[in-house]
């Protein structure tokens, strides 16, 4: 379904459960999709668990541009597509996420958007070869708990166990977490747990 923003539309795939877990909201990189392999890696977890999952192709992607532009303009057209699923969804746990530049819009958004947490996959933590100009900021300031799954041979870098409440490092994967995606569903199943087992509501009041 397509989803109006001040940016242009986004669009949203479905998996709907009946009374839902918890509601786990992923996005993809600059220069993929939400068919990303790690991205349905997580997604099969969180289905089983019985959580709802929306993927959302956000508007630069979706107009075909590979450039994500302003961070700002991308965290908003993020947090109206959001607040639409919360109307869906209602009070149930929002866990958001989504690989590399996906990663950090979750990561930044996560707070104005209520998130119980946030799932970065492949968190670029700066870009190839220029450790200076380091996005640490963003995973610390996420102001909820984060779990990071990077490969240890990512070029984008790979944050410090310090950085996020968890940091899982994958041997022999590069940026796209693609040499053994079911690794990464099962490095994210416990953290999903969590909000599965949880009988509380965390939503907004």
């Amino acid at each position: 379904m397509k989803v109006a923003t001040a940016h242009g539309p986004a669009e949203m795939v479905l998996d709907v459960v009946d009374d839902p877990a918890f509601l786990l909201v992923l996005t993809h990189g600059s220069n993929g999709g939400v068919e990303a392999a790690d991205l349905l890696a997580v997604r099969a977890e969180a289905l089983r668990l019985g959580g709802a999952v929306a993927r959302v192709t956000q508007p630069f992607r979706l107009a075909g541009r590979r450039a994500p532009g302003p961070a700002a303009k991308q965290d908003e057209a993020w947090l109206e597509v959001v607040a639409v699923l919360r109307k869906r969804f209602g009070d149930v746990p929002l866990v958001q996420g989504g690989r590399s530049n996906g990663a950090r819009v979750a990561c930044r958004t996560a707070a104005a958007a209520g998130a119980a947490g946030v799932v970065a996959l492949a968190f670029p933590l700066h870009p190839p070869g220029r450790p200076e100009k380091t996005r640490v900021d963003e995973l610390r300031s996420a102001g909820v708990e984060v779990l990071v799954v990077n490969g240890d041979r990512d070029p984008f870098g790979v944050p410090d166990p310090a950085d996020a409440a968890q940091v899982t490092i994958l041997p022999k994967e590069r940026h796209d977490l693609g040499k053994d995606p079911a690794a990464v569903g099962r490095a994210v199943e416990p953290w999903l747990r969590r909000w599965a087992a949880r009988p509380m509501r965390t939503g907004r009041e």
